[in-house]
């Protein structure tokens, strides 16, 4: 495949975290455009290719014969990341949690912040009539225009990814990266998000969603990864691997794939 056409390209990859190898010569590639769903039980390795390509963590170099490419290069900026790449993880949203309870950061200000890579805006910030344009489109796209004046911590939750959705968009990324983004929602607050996700898929924008939830997986995300002890098991069509075996295996429990049209869940049992 021609690096022209590779978001990212990854081959023999191992990362640290202390004395632990969490990902362990890992391969992988992306195309452009292509929707993708990483499945993992937690401790397996996702959040940290996360961190991975979002330049947090970086490669063990003492591996013999490794490649680590983004756009198609071996070397990049962070701010090529934050503009090519848009964000939206548990993280964050922790963070989120803590700034909104010490100060009032409203909805456009959130979005705005995406400009700044802070979460809301501080006095020595001086968004441009270009950020204000771009900020107000976002919010009518995201349909939430009515929550522009509105504090983040008067927000429902799934209001609250909504509008950090728009703050991860506003340089227009080719890609976005979601990781566990409907942690903690409601079963409504759940449906409107993956609403969202799927005008991005629509809109020709590269999703990598993050999740052990396959409830996640919107009808537009046709390939899926899974993930175990920081190695990729299987990658393919979902319509190939997501079986009640080989999701029983990666979760290391007894569990029953369900299909209701495009969407699939699980159950017990």
């Amino acid at each position: 495949m021609p690096d022209s056409e590779l978001l990212l390209d990854f081959e023999n990859v191992t990362v640290a975290r202390g004395e632990k190898n969490v990902l362990r010569g890992f391969t992988l590639q992306m195309r452009r455009g292509e929707h993708v769903a990483l499945l993992g039980p937690n401790g397996s390795g996702k959040s940290t290719l996360v961190k991975l390509i979002t330049g947090e963590l970086y490669p063990h170099t003492g591996v013999r014969k490794w490649r680590f490419e983004l756009f198609g290069r071996e070397t990049w900026s962070l701010d090529d990341v934050r503009e090519r790449i848009g964000i939206v993880t548990l993280d964050m949203l922790s963070h989120l949690s803590h700034e909104i309870t010490t100060r009032v950061v409203t909805g456009r200000e959130m979005v705005l912040s995406g400009f700044f890579n802070s979460l809301g805006l501080w006095p020595h910030h001086r968004p441009t009539t270009a950020h204000e344009r771009r900020a107000k489109e976002l919010l009518r796209y995201l349909e939430v225009t009515h929550l522009a004046n509105r504090s983040m911590a008067e927000m429902s939750s799934g209001e609250q990814r909504r509008i950090m959705i728009g703050r991860a968009l506003v340089h227009d990324p080719e890609a976005m990266i979601l990781d566990e983004a409907t942690a903690s929602l409601d079963p409504g607050a759940v449906n409107e998000f993956l609403l969202v996700l799927r005008k991005l898929a629509q809109s020709g924008k590269s999703l990598i969603v993050v999740t052990h939830q396959i409830a996640d997986l919107i009808p537009e995300i046709e390939r899926v990864i899974l993930i175990k002890s920081g190695r990729i098991v299987a990658d393919g069509p979902k319509q190939k691997h997501l079986t009640s075996a080989s999701l029983s295996d990666l979760f290391g429990a007894k569990l029953r794939v369900v299909r209701h049209g495009q969407n699939y869940d699980i159950v017990a049992g």
